[in-house]
């Protein structure tokens, strides 16, 4: 398996064509897999907010007093999240509209403008689907496309990138009724292929080097449309819910 970088120079904004700077940059081949940082989709479909224009709720001020933020990020916080999971030592772990359980509702002002800051993307599926689309119109290439994004980790120090958005690929690789090297058979194990093919990846985008999109290639998977939902555990398996 071999994993390029993507460096694109250009500022993303609102309506650029994404798929023709990838394909510009990219040598493509059918088999290929595009993994594409949230951020550049986010500006790309006009998910950028202008904290000037933002006015906080009670709530918001009286979180904003206690941890020592924005009162305008709780705000957007606030409202792209179902619900708080936990806050603590200046730390908000959320459930975002999408099922995400992540700090800070994946809200980030890295990256952008001074005084912006980005929101997810409404449906990365959908955003991943259609970069797909539109690089098979363009070159005929098979390929598939995840959208990935930074989050933490419970019980574990660090962060890594993980799939927000699929297509193309099954999200988890899922080895229930083979064998093991000592034919037993494998009951429970399902690996995360999206995730891990996503923290892989950004070992080579890195997060300073305008490098938003990068090309793994030589990893063998099946074509499947499938849904990043795939990844979120139902609430009634969670034990920590």
């Amino acid at each position: 398996m071999q994993i390029f970088p993507i460096p694109i120079e250009k500022e993303i904004t609102l309506g650029d064509d994404l798929s023709e700077l990838i394909v510009n940059a990219a040598n493509l081949e059918d088999g290929d897999i595009l993994v594409v940082a949230q951020k550049i989709i986010s500006k790309q479909e006009g998910r950028l907010v202008k904290l000037s224009t933002l006015k906080p709720s009670l709530l918001a001020e009286g979180i904003s007093s206690q941890y020592n933020k924005d009162p305008r990020i709780i705000e957007l916080i606030l409202s792209e999240s179902k619900r708080i999971v936990r806050m603590k030592n200046g730390l908000i772990i959320v459930e975002t509209n999408h099922g995400f359980i992540c700090a800070n509702a994946g809200i980030d002002e890295s990256n952008v403008v001074n005084g912006f800051a980005t929101l997810l993307p409404l449906n990365s599926d959908k955003s991943a689907k259609l970069i797909r689309s539109q690089i098979f119109n363009k070159t005929g290439k098979k390929i598939a496309v995840i959208i990935s994004d930074t989050f933490g980790r419970p019980f574990r120090m660090g962060q890594t990138n993980c799939a927000i958005g699929v297509s193309g690929l099954n999200p988890i690789l899922d080895y229930s009724g083979t064998v093991d090297s000592f034919d037993r058979i494998l009951r429970v194990t399902a690996i995360a292929i999206a995730d891990e093919l996503s923290a892989a990846a950004e070992l080579v985008m890195e997060k300073t080097k305008k490098c938003p999109v990068s090309l793994i290639r030589n990893y063998s998977y099946n074509f499947e449309e499938n849904s990043v939902d795939e990844l979120i555990r139902p609430e009634n398996e969670d034990l920590f819910k």
